[in-house]
């Protein structure tokens, strides 16, 4: 499968700016892809005016990403911030190539430190979305933290993580350490895609990076706006997890 990670600097708080800079990389793009991963709230940056910016069916973020995946007849997972009788949560978005939605994903993990939690409701179900015959479990910056998450779609057997972060330069050790961390603990190739660039509180230097389910580094991008494509062969989880069958060895514990 191949796959594209967009890492990008976002213009601040301007949608229709950014979709005019991610038209602007696609030209860049020189062959066919499968899916397309966008950084995380992926046309505004990591914004706190929830109520400015959510958006339901007919939004700007939501109407570009249905368009854009007919146009390229391929997948796209994009940040949306989401409007609905439940709240207002920070969403990852699954369109499948005939522009449908196909998974939507609610962060369960609102970061407190930046008040996100003030201004979000917290998702409360993991989830699991296909392409094709592949299993890939969603995920959201913040929740990179909590390594129970990710056991939850290890014991789903997925073949892929994917998070879509602004994470910023000041922890990116954490995000890098912890990405390779999710792969070796759950076998499985993991995907990172953050942003670059500066908004008006945080400086983001990317690190968009792909792991394999050993752990070993297939990509690693710092600063660059572009778009950067992996050719990944999903056989490698199956031989990993029947060479080394760690997984059968799960034993989730309750804390209540």
């Amino acid at each position: 499968m191949k796959i594209g990670l967009i890492q990008y600097n976002p213009i601040w708080e301007n949608p229709q700016s950014n979709i005019v800079k991610i038209e602007k990389l696609l030209q860049l793009l020189n062959e066919k892809i499968d899916l397309l991963v966008l950084p995380e709230m992926s046309l505004t940056g990591f914004t706190m005016e929830s109520r400015k910016f959510a958006e339901d069916l007919d939004g700007i973020s939501t109407q570009y990403f249905i368009k854009l995946s007919q146009r390229l007849k391929c997948h796209i997972f994009a940040g949306i911030i989401e409007k609905s009788e439940e709240g207002i949560f920070n969403s990852l978005v699954h369109f499948d190539k005939d522009g449908l939605i196909a998974a939507r994903y609610r962060k369960i993990h609102p970061f407190g430190y930046g008040m996100e939690d003030k201004n979000y409701t917290a998702g409360k179900e993991i989830v699991v979305t296909k392409i094709d015959n592949v299993k890939i479990g969603l995920s959201i910056c913040y929740d990179l933290r909590f390594p129970e998450l990710y056991r939850l779609y290890a014991k789903q057997r997925v073949d892929l993580l994917v998070n879509i972060a602004n994470w910023p330069v000041p922890r990116i050790e954490h995000w890098r350490t912890l990405l390779k961390a999710r792969a070796i603990e759950n076998q499985a190739f993991v995907i990172g895609v953050n942003r670059v660039g500066n908004d008006p509180h945080l400086q983001y230097n990317g690190f968009s990076s792909v792991y394999d389910p050993m752990g070993y580094e297939l990509l690693s991008v710092k600063d660059e706006e572009n778009i950067f494509v992996v050719d990944l062969n999903f056989e490698l989880v199956k031989e990993t997890r029947e060479k080394l069958p760690f997984l059968e060895d799960i034993r989730l514990i309750s804390d209540r």
